[in-house]
């Protein structure tokens, strides 16, 4: 029903009520190092993928807490800070581009969810003039705006879908090499079902966006910009009237156009978010602390629920976006978490994949 009413989404919309939901965090602004599992990669890599050796980390975000920056909306849901052991996967080394979403689509002839019309039957009680094919695109104001209606900058436009990811006007000439937005959850699983891969869990897309570093603020460090270089693709300027564009994009950027991490891993932090195969609940972090103990590969809560809006069906997304700013969404801190109706998509969304080693691969990719 979502992409019908404009259900919105997730990524810049947290709730007021949400610290309602989460216990105080005292002392959950811990990290421990990480230790990581042998380096070995068990073979040759998938092409475009790169070998990410697990092991064990503190998982999350936290202000106020050793590392972290303390900025508007970052770390509401991230906590506590708990531990995590993870085996090792293959991962994208970047989103998945337009070139790449195009040979699925020809291979296999699937329609996106954006690109079908819904139906009556799916939504009898939407107006008729609502039941159009679209989704969900950024526009900036002409003017300063209170930063507390998320719909001046968000709206449902016909026609919008990965080929024109700002409506019918839009295209992707000449952007092959730029990550596919405008998925929703179940486009990015057939994907990656075609390509031999799966979605990463929550945990793994942390694990590998921290690159090896423990408690860092982003996923290169704790500067921002380390000797004056930019280093992830976000927003400057007044948000959402107009991006300064100092980092050299205004919106989304090809992929490999900054530094990648620790891992050999590009856009772990802006850019796009990316879908988590993990369902959203504000509070899975408590639960697992609550249990004790290094949770092993977790895979997320069994059912979503947020209390924001509670009757909607949401997974988890990371990594921050080209909005993101530290006015009112720096969700490209490492461990913070954003969130998304699962067949809602939006142009600054998209997604990569990962692939565990065989079982034969498995015996040589051990850990210490």
């Amino acid at each position: 029903m979502s992409r019908i009413i404009f259900t919105l989404i997730a990524v810049v919309s947290f709730s007021a009520a949400l610290p309602q939901w989460l216990d105080a965090q005292e002392g959950s602004s811990a990290f421990a190092p990480t230790v990581s599992n042998k380096p070995n990669a068990p073979g040759k890599a998938p092409q475009g993928m790169v070998w990410i050796p697990g092991g064990e980390f503190s998982m999350g975000a936290s202000t106020n807490g050793h590392g972290m920056n303390e900025m508007p909306m970052a770390s509401n849901d991230a906590g506590p800070i708990h531990r995590v052991r993870v085996d090792g996967f293959w991962m994208d080394a970047t989103a998945v581009t337009n070139d790449q979403f195009e040979k699925f689509v020809k291979a296999t002839g699937y329609i996106t969810i954006a690109e079908r019309t819904p139906t009556k039957e799916e939504f009898p009680t939407a107006p008729a003039e609502n039941l159009v094919a679209g989704s969900v695109v950024f526009a900036p104001t002409d003017h300063e705006v209170a930063l507390t209606d998320h719909y001046q900058w968000w709206s449902y436009v016909k026609g919008a879908n990965w080929r024109h990811p700002q409506g019918p006007e839009s295209d992707i000439k000449g952007k092959e090499n730029y990550p596919v937005v405008q998925i929703a959850y179940p486009d990015a699983e057939a994907y990656a079902k075609w390509a031999g891969k799966r979605l990463p869990t929550e945990a793994e897309s942390e694990f590998a966006a921290r690159g090896g570093l423990s408690g860092k603020t982003y996923v290169w460090g704790d500067e921002f910009r380390p000797g004056g270089k930019w280093m992830a693709n976000t927003w400057q300027g007044k948000f959402p009237v107009k991006d300064a564009v100092e980092d050299g994009y205004a919106g989304i950027a090809p992929v490999k156009s900054f530094p990648p991490n620790g891992y050999g891993l590009y856009d772990m932090a802006g850019n796009v978010w990316e879908w988590c195969s993990d369902w959203y609940r504000p509070d899975y972090y408590k639960t697992l602390t609550d249990k004790g103990g290094v949770v092993s590969n977790p895979k997320g809560p069994e059912s979503p629920f947020d209390p924001a809006e509670p009757n909607e069906k949401k997974r988890v997304h990371r990594g921050g976006s080209f909005l993101c700013n530290d006015q009112y969404c720096s969700r490209y801190i490492v461990g913070t978490r954003g969130k998304g109706e699962v067949n809602t998509g939006t142009n600054h969304l998209g997604f990569r994949c990962v692939k565990s080693p065989s079982n034969g691969d498995k015996q040589t990719a051990g850990s210490n």
